[in-house]
């Protein structure tokens, strides 16, 4: 059983100027870079937010009218029914783990956009509120998110926290030197840790190889291939364009040499959609070697549902041919074309590969309360979005078009459970997760792995973002194919928004966690750590 400790002096300063080293040391971005961070996730890069689920921030009655109980949302969270533009929600916001010059910046950036009334809080503002709110310090809120308290490994392995990062981690990647691991944040940094260390550097900082000019960066997938050279795939919203614009890019670097590493990472792919309605441009994420050597890219949807969408200048054409589908591209190629192997798949955040050649990915399902998915990956087929969700037979939203003649349904692999939503009773079970868990990275551990892990998938889910505690965990699956079917297990619980899985020689496993939240009201803002699950020797 791991016990409780004391927060390292190490994590506690990572937290503690969390805000100001999310770029790599440099000065704390200003509010609308802030706002993009931490708010737009729910609230949406335009402050439209989602009808019914996260109240707008455009056009707010609610910024007018109950100022303070704004400013304090930040602060101390929101939960219970609030009323926005005459319309009701019921939900949570958790506090953001922001500075009183960060949150004061945040809100002159609400405050001065999208038709807002109201004059932008000052530092004194924020700072006199803060020191009336449930949470009276900024050192406060930061304690009472940062759990030292680690879940039970299975029985014959450990779980350890080996490293602690300054930033949120989005995905891992194995170096080729065999000594480090590539870590990618979400604004495109890439990170190099020296495994059993706190050895940290800023490889490839964003500034030196992305063209800043075309957008927000929201960078989303990262890999090593055969020959050893780095991808990073990566998402840009152009605003210069009608309409608004996904500028998605997949950099490449050369192969890896040990004299030299690597040459900066330059655009190897380059692919332009319309981007997401609301705060839906899943974009591209996860890319992975396949066993035929070709390189597997998800691109996930712009929809929620396939909705048109209300936003000025933003596409109301529902999905693109490019988006919520799997690429197929050829590494062998300097300029390489996209080709989709698999469609109606709303966002496959993480995929793998078994012994057997199996592609299992996991699927992100929608704002309506259907279960999330584990397909398995065959070219040609349709995965049902946004005409199904999971095994549902009616229909998710009323605006939710009919299925096009012609297409049949791959189904999700039904959860027999005992666990995430399943269950073995006849009628019961779940294709294939609680709603709203959004399963992420996927692995699959052959059977050469010790006992219990031996021949599964393990899968992270990083939590829900809309009304329950779902999620927060590692998910161990045994699927039977030829039934459909798979088990399901809990197998570490509670973690930190658990994001991205990785392999490592010596049948180790790394965790990221992009956040210290174990529940729906805590922890979006801080920075992530990397965990390891090791065999006892």
């Amino acid at each position: 059983m791991n016990f409780p400790r004391p927060l390292s002096r190490l994590a506690l300063a990572a937290f503690l100027t969390w805000p100001l080293l999310a770029s790599g040391g440099a000065p704390a971005p200003d509010g609308g870079e802030l706002y993009r961070q931490h708010c737009a996730i729910c609230h949406g890069a335009e402050g439209q937010g989602i009808p019914g689920v996260f109240p707008p921030l455009a056009g707010s009655d609610f910024l007018e009218h109950q100022r303070e109980r704004a400013l304090k949302a930040p602060l101390e969270g929101l939960f219970g029914k609030i009323t926005v533009n005459g319309r009701e929600y019921q939900g949570g916001m958790p506090p953001v783990i922001l500075q009183d010059e960060q949150i004061a910046s945040v809100f002159a950036h609400v405050y001065g956009s999208w038709g807002n009334k109201g004059a932008a809080p000052t530092v004194a503002e924020i700072k006199t509120l803060r020191s009336q709110s449930k949470y009276p310090t900024y050192e406060a809120l930061v304690a009472s998110m940062v759990s030292s308290q680690l879940p039970a490994a299975p029985q014959g392995w450990t779980l350890k926290v080996a490293a602690e990062f300054s930033f949120s981690p989005v995905r891992l990647a194995t170096h080729p030197d065999g000594a480090h691991v590539l870590i990618l944040a979400q604004n495109g940094d890439i990170w190099q840790w020296k495994v059993g260390t706190q050895e940290q550097k800023l490889l490839f900082p964003r500034d030196t190889y992305f063209d800043l000019a075309l957008g927000d960066v929201l960078a989303l997938g990262l890999t090593v291939d055969k020959e050893g050279r780095l991808y990073v795939t990566s998402n840009q919203c152009n605003k210069k364009k009608t309409p608004v614009a996904n500028e998605v890019t997949v950099f490449r670097t050369g192969a890896w040499a040990a004299e030299k590493g690597w040459t900066r990472p330059e655009p190897w792919l380059r692919v332009t959609y319309p981007f997401g309605i609301g705060p839906y441009n899943h974009g591209v994420s996860h890319i992975a070697q396949g066993p035929d050597g070709m390189m597997y890219i998800n691109s996930g949807a712009r929809t929620d549902g396939g909705e048109p969408g209300k936003q000025p200048n933003y596409d109301t054409g529902g999905e693109n041919e490019l988006t919520a589908c799997m690429w197929r591209v050829d590494p062998t190629q300097d300029k390489p074309q996209v080709e989709v192997i698999a469609r109606g798949l709303r966002n496959s955040f993480g995929f793998c590969w078994d012994d057997e050649g199996r592609m299992i990915a996991t699927e992100n399902g929608p704002d309506a309360e259907a279960p999330e998915e584990l397909n398995v990956i065959e070219p040609g087929q349709h995965y049902g979005f946004p005409y199904q969700f999971a095994d549902w037979t009616e229909k998710a939203y009323p605006h939710t078009p009919d299925l096009p003649a012609g297409i049949v349904v791959k189904q999700p692999l039904r959860n027999l459970g005992p666990d995430a939503g399943g269950s073995a009773e006849k009628g019961k079970s779940l294709s294939t997760f609680d709603p709203h868990s959004c399963p992420s990275g996927i692995v699959w551990l052959g059977k050469d792995w010790p006992a219990p892990l031996g021949g599964s998938f393990l899968a992270a889910r990083f939590g829900n973002l809309i009304k329950a505690d779902a999620g927060y965990d590692v998910l161990q699956m045994r699927p039977d194919f030829e039934a459909g079917t798979t088990s399901v297990k809990r197998l570490l619980a509670p973690l930190g928004r658990p994001i991205d899985l990785l392999k490592l020689p010596g049948h180790r496993l790394l965790i990221a966690e992009y956040c210290r939240g174990t529940n729906l009201a805590a922890g979006i803002g801080t920075p992530g750590r990397v965990l390891a699950l090791e065999p006892v020797r």
